[in-house]
């Protein structure tokens, strides 16, 4: 049995590459979600994105901030939603695709469009997820902003 750490990085940006960032290890989940904000902030039918602790996300470039959402603040790239010591990181904007994260969850399904189809292996959430059945934070105590480092170019 190994029981090292996965650490390894994972690297991505925003459109323009002004923000870049790195995040190390699996992510704590992957989900999807159908609600008005994500919709509106990613243009689409959904988002789909992956959460880790912030202390595992790096990134480096000028962000701006709207509803705990940053964005590049030269193309207008969503980047990551950072709260409660956690750093949700859009799946899209990694740089190595296809990535092997699945979501395990779907938030707001009665908001999702007809055409699409729910992923069998997905729970279903009518709206956020019910974080009262789900463990503690792994890391409780870090800051609620992701730190600003130099990342090598990919």
């Amino acid at each position: 049995m190994n029981d090292r750490i996965d650490e390894t990085p994972r690297f991505g940006s925003c459109y323009c590459r002004a923000v870049s960032f790195r995040v190390i290890g699996q992510p704590l989940r992957v989900g999807i979600c159908h609600c008005a904000d994500c919709r509106k902030t990613s243009g689409s039918a959904f988002s789909a994105y992956a959460v880790w602790p912030v202390s595992a996300y790096e990134q480096t470039g000028q962000v701006g901030t709207y509803g705990n959402r940053s964005f590049c603040v030269t193309c207008g790239s969503r980047v990551t939603w950072v709260h409660d010591g956690e750093a949700e990181v859009m799946i899209g904007s990694l740089d190595v695709v296809p990535t092997d994260l699945a979501p395990e969850y779907e938030l707001w399904v009665g908001r999702r469009e007809n055409w699409l189809h729910p992923l069998p292996q997905a729970r279903q959430f009518d709206h956020d997820r019910d974080t009262a059945t789900e463990p503690a934070p792994l890391e409780p105590g870090q800051p609620d902003r992701p730190r600003n480092v130099e990342i090598p170019p990919a």
